[in-house]
């Protein structure tokens, strides 16, 4: 938490992705986090908004996912704030690439799992003071298509009190956080998960978060690919700010693990207009993004 630049929106988790560009906070405090880029897309771009998605499990299930975001991003207007940040085309996104004139603020995501329990990435809260600078932002989403700005209650907005668990091991790549917020959450329903067992290869998959720090989007069209010890490997279309994501059961809506690692988001315009664009996978190709199992998270049962 040091300089004004962070890699990529920060994401996923071990070993850090790297973006091939920096974004600078302007007008913010000094904030910087050192937690991996995950981003890419496999095949076609599932990521939709919430007002555009037509799923209602998931859409209901959204309600219950926040972003990370600094405090310092939220102007009081009113009963609601304002979500201050540069877009994706200010910083340095292609204006061709899908929601690039939206705002780019979150840092992570995370969903709620019980009345005040949040669970994230282990790399996007190390500590207390990580837990004490940003704040957790229900319904950070666009009203509509084409909106520019984001605004959220008052009432949406949370702060970390503690870390009950965390793990981020680079030797079996775990990657949890469970955070306790500071009141009970209201307005939204916890969100189910697995508890014994674990998801199977091809087994279709739905994640919800805040790709590149933008407003919620869901992205559905993914399939398990492999089994690991601690964590399992999908073609989910995912960016940094999508570390903490729920990555649910598409058919069941349960949550079968948290989004915290991947490929490589953005790579140089082959155009040579100087910008960058998503970085494109087949479906089948690239090295996939690694969810931690919901099963491996303790405390939260």
């Amino acid at each position: 938490m040091m300089v004004p630049t962070f890699n990529a929106l920060s994401g996923k988790g071990l070993p850090m992705k790297r973006s091939l560009f920096l974004f600078t906070l302007i007008s913010l405090p000094v904030f910087a986090v050192s937690i991996k880029d995950i981003d890419v897309i496999y095949g076609e771009d599932n990521r939709q908004d919430v007002v555009n998605s037509h799923d209602a499990l998931m859409v209901l299930a959204s309600k219950s996912t926040a972003a990370m975001m600094p405090a310092a991003s939220l102007r009081s207007v009113g009963n609601s704030f304002e979500v201050l940040g540069q877009t994706l085309q200010s910083r340095g996104m292609c204006a061709r690439e899908r929601f690039s004139q939206q705002p780019s603020v979150a840092l992570c995501s995370g969903f709620i799992v019980k009345n005040n329990l949040l669970v994230t990435a282990g790399h996007c809260i190390k500590d207390m003071t990580d837990c004490s600078s940003y704040k957790w932002i229900f319904d950070y989403k666009v009203a509509t298509s084409n909106a520019k700005k984001v605004n959220v209650p008052k009432s949406s907005v949370y702060s970390c009190k503690a870390i009950i668990a965390r793990t981020l091991n680079p030797v079996d790549q775990n990657d949890y956080a469970v955070i306790q917020l500071d009141r009970k959450v209201t307005g939204r329903i916890p969100l189910g998960f697995r508890k014994e067992g674990k998801i199977t290869v091809n087994t279709a998959v739905v994640v919800i978060g805040h790709p590149s720090g933008l407003p919620t989007k869901i992205a559905d069209g993914a399939k398990v690919r492999k089994l690991s010890n601690r964590y399992f490997t999908a073609n989910l279309d995912t960016y940094g700010g999508n570390s903490g994501s729920a990555v649910l059961n598409a058919k069941t809506g349960l949550v079968e693990g948290i989004l915290v690692r991947g490929e490589n988001d953005f790579v140089p315009d082959p155009q040579g207009s100087g910008c960058q664009v998503s970085n494109m996978c087949p479906s089948t190709g690239c090295r996939g993004e690694d969810v931690t199992f919901i099963t491996g998270v303790p405390k939260i049962k």
